[in-house]
């Protein structure tokens, strides 16, 4: 433990998800430290009142509780064990707290390797995009030991609203968030699929949005997402690099299990279509541009 009696906490990765959630742990009480490859969101974090490192070695030197939000597995996995990684530096009874979206296998590998050494690891992907990171109301899909749970307890209680107790090994976390990605990624696509279809048919999408939102054919992605196609607005909250991503992973699982996935398999297609027409940085919602594109149809917003 450190020697105050205020956990201290290091957040790794001060993007729009990570930002958040080191905001609210500072809001809980503890002392935060954040690290990020963009000195300038490490900046930001200490004008907040936060403390800073410059690698995740220094950030988990004092640190009770490493929390880490990255894009990737090999990104978590540079983390903890690349050149200044924070195993090196994790006190022997601290708990690691993977935020990652990532196969369960890499996910059970990774907390193996950990827990040799000593440290307790969380598989702990999170759901709820940037607003509920920063109001401490995510939803934590979590699995690990007694011991990382207790470890990292106080610590997932200021960042979520919900938390799920998954299991007590890692890798179910990750295989929940899965299943989680295979819905989210197929609705996306569709909800865009529909009103860009709406729209080639002449239909005002505004009140396409309306009936639908009030019909059975609605989903949460179709809710969510579509306002981002109505105003033309693609600036990215989620991007679709993420689900050429996370549908990737779920293909790779299927394979392997001999499962067949044909449904998300096409919502892959749409993602790679979407980031290969040059949108791949661009909101996830960007799908119905593309569909638009190839259509010859005309959206908000469109030059």
């Amino acid at each position: 433990m450190s020697s105050s009696a205020t956990p201290h906490v290091a957040v790794i990765g001060l993007g729009s998800m990570g930002y958040g959630m080191a905001t609210s742990l500072s809001r809980a009480g503890f002392v935060v430290t954040g690290c990020d490859v963009s000195a300038d969101a490490v900046a930001r974090f200490v004008a907040d009142g936060g403390k800073g490192a410059k690698t995740p070695a220094e950030a988990a030197r004092d640190a009770d509780i490493v929390v880490s939000v990255v894009v990737n597995a090999a990104q978590t996995e540079a983390i903890l064990f690349g050149k200044d990684g924070a195993a090196e530096t994790l006190a022997k009874d601290a708990v690691f707290i993977s935020s990652a979206t990532m196969d369960p296998d890499i996910a059970r590998r990774l907390a193996k390797q950990l827990e040799a050494t000593g440290r307790h690891y969380l598989d702990a992907p999170i759901s709820g995009g940037a607003q509920r990171a920063a109001q401490g109301e995510l939803t934590i899909l979590a699995s690990g030991s007694v011991a990382a749970f207790a470890k990292a307890r106080p610590a997932l209680d200021a960042m979520a609203a919900k938390l799920y107790e998954l299991g007590d090994a890692a890798g179910q976390g990750a295989a929940f968030k899965m299943i989680n990605q295979l819905l989210a990624g197929v609705h996306i696509a569709a909800a865009s699929e529909a009103i860009a279809f709406a729209a080639k048919q002449g239909l005002d999408i505004r009140k396409v949005y309306e009936v639908i939102t009030a019909s059975a054919g609605n989903s949460w992605m179709f809710e969510n997402r579509m306002p981002h196609v109505l105003d033309g607005d693609y600036a990215p909250r989620s991007a679709v690099e993420i689900f050429v991503k996370d549908l990737g992973i779920i293909q790779d699982m299927a394979r392997n299990a001999r499962f067949p996935v044909p449904v998300s398999a096409a919502a892959l297609q749409m993602f790679l279509m979407t980031a290969a027409a040059g949108m791949g940085r661009d909101d996830d919602a960007s799908v119905a541009r593309m569909y638009a594109q190839v259509t010859g149809t005309k959206l908000p917003g469109a030059k």
